[in-house]
């Protein structure tokens, strides 16, 4: 039997001046939510280009909550085995 569960994430970006600003939300299957901010500075001698400071910010934004499921699951596992595992970093 397959079952299938789904996440929802949410990214959204705001701009001030040469600053990005991502601010990520996932809802996980046990109905718990992990939030993550992410951030990106254009460097003054760089042109202007929005999209590019989403990817980074975004990206930021997103290894935060990966690093934050790895911490969550690595604690799931150590209290179902009632003993400390080996850490999860990738």
């Amino acid at each position: 039997m397959t079952t299938l569960v789904g996440w929802h994430v949410d990214l959204e970006f705001s701009e001030h001046g040469d600053r990005t600003t991502a601010a990520a939300l996932v809802r996980l299957g046990d109905g718990s939510e992990m939030r993550a901010h992410g951030y990106a500075m254009r460097h003054p001698t760089d042109p202007r280009q929005l999209r590019v400071g989403e990817e980074i910010a975004g990206a930021r934004a997103l290894m935060d909550l990966a690093s934050q499921m790895l911490r969550k699951a690595h604690t799931e596992i150590d209290e179902a085995a009632g003993r400390p595992s080996h850490p999860l970093t990738h």
